[in-house]
């Protein structure tokens, strides 16, 4: 709903709706009933033709320094605004950008989009949202919104490593690509550090005690389930552990599935399994529920960390040690890199990385030497977990 209200807001400055900065002008313009000022009324002012002021809101170069004074004076007097549509038109842009997601609602895609406004908003953009189930979506939004160029630029939010969001985009129309990896195959890329985040996150475990350690991942087919899956094992290696494939399994990221397979690994004849890395907090805390219903005490007999540091994890009981990955700071960072190529189009690569935080909570604790655990078998265990 914040989301909402800051749009009709800036929509609200940037269409002329609002007067301008001076409160006096304001004031006597609205007692005297007077309307919006005009161009023409700018042009009066000034002293200058309407076609003069047209070219100094459009920041066309045929303008001396000094009519170009004068005008910005008249505007600033008047309190004039410029219609955004009006202005957009001249510039042969639409001063909005394109963000598509997998989903308009998942915590991640929605921060990343909420950093995205909050800079785009800033610099006179409006942000158009739309989300993409598959390959075939994603093309007819592609052709809808890029080929008919009713947006200057398009932040993609694309965690897969399939073909269902490569598409060849028009060269006149930049695209930002955010991601969880670096990526070969695209120019301009914001991208989380999940393997280094893996590999920080498993070694908080290790340091603690934990040589028996599971992971809980999220769908293999997107990048950061696999780059985080790589940086637990590389960890695992520098304390020269060898991962089980026993210990690593696969959900979808929702509580529910972090649950069952938390109660499937504590079931198995698993020996001193003391922690469970997951990879995103909502499984986390489905893991811990699980530990609980089973008996088990978290971090008494069972360690969880999670990843993204979401709102509430901080209130979880126990509040949950997490990787604190600024999706609000990548969504700001995706949109600052587009308009910049809105603005001043490049063929170079731009990258930008952004790297993890490590937030030690109480889910975590060293491990306690204690005899192996054996629990009734589970029903899970013939059961398929996923999607």
């Amino acid at each position: 709903m914040g989301l909402d209200k800051r749009l009709v807001l800036s929509y609200a400055d940037v269409t002329g709706h609002v007067t301008g900065n001076n409160p006096s002008s304001r004031i006597s313009m609205a007692r005297a009933g007077a309307k919006h000022p005009t161009l023409r009324d700018v042009a009066a002012l000034a002293g200058v033709s309407h076609q003069t002021v047209s070219r100094v809101i459009n920041e066309r170069s045929e303008v001396t320094p000094e009519t170009r004074a004068r005008v910005e004076s008249a505007i600033h007097e008047l309190g004039y605004h410029p219609y955004a549509i009006a202005r957009s038109m001249a510039r042969g842009r639409s001063s909005t950008l394109g963000c598509l997601a997998p989903n308009l609602t998942d915590f991640t895609y929605a921060s990343i989009m909420e950093g995205a406004q909050s800079v785009a908003g800033q610099r006179g953009y409006y942000l158009l949202c739309a989300a993409f189930s598959d390959g075939s979506q994603f093309e007819a939004l592609i052709e809808q919104l890029v080929r008919r160029r009713r947006v200057d630029g398009v932040i993609v939010i694309g965690p897969y490593l399939d073909n269902r969001n490569r598409v060849t985009f028009p060269s006149t129309v930049p695209f930002v690509l955010m991601g969880g990896c670096v990526r070969d195959d695209v120019r301009h890329l914001v991208y989380l550090d999940n393997r280094s985040a893996a590999v920080r996150a498993t070694q908080h475990l290790l340091a603690l005690g934990h040589r028996c350690v599971a992971q809980i991942t999220g769908p293999m087919a997107e990048d950061s389930s696999q780059e985080r899956d790589w940086g637990f094992r590389e960890a695992l290696a520098m304390a020269g552990l060898a991962a089980d494939p026993r210990l690593t399994v696969e959900g979808d990221w929702s509580a529910t599935s972090g649950y069952r397979l938390a109660e499937l690994l504590l079931q198995r004849d698993l020996r001193e399994l003391t922690a469970i890395v997951s990879q995103n907090d909502r499984m986390a805390v489905g893991a811990i529920r699980a530990a609980r219903d089973l008996g088990l005490g978290v971090p008494a007999d069972l360690s969880v960390i999670g990843f993204d540091d979401m709102p509430l994890a901080s209130y979880f009981d126990p509040p949950l040690t997490t990787m604190r990955q600024d999706t609000f700071a990548a969504g700001r960072a995706c949109a600052s890199l587009l308009m910049d190529l809105v603005d001043k189009p490049a063929t170079g690569i731009e990258r930008v990385r952004l790297v993890a935080e490590l937030v030690v909570r109480r889910s975590t604790a060293p491990a306690q030497r204690k005899e192996v655990r054996k629990l009734a078998p589970s029903s899970l265990e013939t059961q398929s977990v996923g999607r």
